[in-house]
């Protein structure tokens, strides 16, 4: 993080009065909390489990903890925007006054310092790798956006498995003009060349998108890219815009399982299913413009995009995971209390395990809440 002789961090905190300061990490999967070496050797801490653990806690939560069983030691969440990174664990061996103010201020600084270095290192990267990833999932990983991003009137949240041999699953989300884009890729097989057209399918919406074009442009650029450089491959894909003022949803899906939507805890059975269009990769979308679909939505709505490998998850014993199981814990965990981070993280961990930890088809989960009426805004 800083000179071979010196911590920015640690020292940051012994300026504001703390005797220690650690940077803990999440990994790909959310499952641990990993110290983020310094240039001193012999940091006394191990990973620490996300469920069960104060420093958990403050995670998930994104809520500051301070330890009542060891006094003067606080976690404190590490936060870009609304995207969690990690926790920053203080020690102050005499707190009070407004010490836990100035680390809540490290601890945002931390998070940009964090985050400004990933781009570039590879210690920071590997911190939150438990195990080696597949060729397929660093070439995804590469293109996938945060999981989390939001503003005022919107937040936008995605979890994918599995995390180090992803193959074919890909989703990207980006916040600009009042319009909030989400799509959700799905690529036949779970090679390289199924890697490989998820991210030209990326490549390909973020340009048009980014060109001006709109959702069926968007659906014709990427049909148009994988029939003409990657032409065995066929792709199925939700690509959608929301405006977030008028919370006026459109969307095209092109064989993808029909998004879904929640309202005041409920699953509005089929509000958002419509004929689907053909996979993209067929050359069939160049030859002229495809339906987009549309639809109002209201204040605290969540849009749900996932990929049949979620509903068509198997147990050992056969049994599905299937949309009920998806749409019920999702809300019964928001209901609770659970931000919708922490509730995908659940749910996929959920899904994993009804799967034994042996995933065999990736599976993605997007979910987009449109809050314009949240106290604050």
């Amino acid at each position: 993080m800083g000179p071979p002789d010196d911590d920015p961090v640690r020292a940051a905190a012994r300026e504001l009065g703390a005797d220690g300061a650690w940077v803990f990490l999440a990994d790909v999967q959310q499952r641990h909390l990993v110290p983020l070496p310094g240039p001193e050797d012999g940091d006394p801490f191990d990973p620490v489990d996300v469920e069960g653990t104060l420093g958990g806690r403050a995670y998930r939560l994104q809520q500051t903890q301070l330890s009542s069983a060891s006094p003067g030691v606080g976690w404190f969440p590490l936060v870009d925007g609304v995207e969690r990174i990690g926790v920053l664990r203080i020690e102050d061996g005499a707190p009070g006054g407004d010490s836990t103010g100035r680390y809540e201020a490290l601890a945002a600084l931390v998070a940009l310092l964090v985050v400004s270095k990933s781009a570039y290192s590879d210690v920071v990267v590997g911190v939150g790798r438990r195990q080696p990833m597949s060729l397929q999932a660093e070439l995804l990983w590469a293109f996938l956006p945060p999981r989390t991003i939001g503003t005022r009137h919107v937040t936008s949240s995605a979890v994918l498995e599995p995390a180090y041999d992803v193959g074919g699953d890909a989703f990207d989300h980006s916040v600009a003009g009042g319009r909030l884009h989400v799509s959700v890729f799905d690529a036949m097989g779970h090679d390289l060349a199924s890697g490989g057209a998820s991210s030209v399918a990326l490549a390909a919406c973020r340009s048009t998108r980014r060109s001006g074009g709109g959702l069926a442009d968007i659906v014709r650029a990427i049909d148009d890219a994988l029939a003409r450089w990657i032409p065995d491959r066929l792709l199925t894909a939700v690509v959608a815009d929301l405006d977030t003022f008028t919370g006026e949803l459109s969307w095209v899906n092109c064989g993808h399982p029909p998004p879904l939507l929640i309202r005041d805890g409920h699953v509005l059975t089929d509000a958002l299913s419509r004929r689907p269009e053909l996979p993209l990769g067929l050359g069939f979308h160049r030859h002229g413009p495809q339906p987009v679909h549309h639809e109002r939505l209201q204040p605290g709505d969540r849009l749900l995009v996932y990929t049949d490998g979620v509903t068509e998850a198997r147990s050992t014993s056969g049994e599905l995971f299937g949309e009920l199981r998806l749409t019920d814990s999702l809300v019964q965990h928001m209901t609770g209390g659970d931000p919708a981070p922490e509730a995908l993280r659940r749910l996929i961990h959920a899904l994993v395990t009804h799967q034994d930890h042996e995933l065999r088809d990736d599976a993605t989960i997007l979910l987009a809440e449109w809050h314009p009426d949240r106290p604050g805004n």
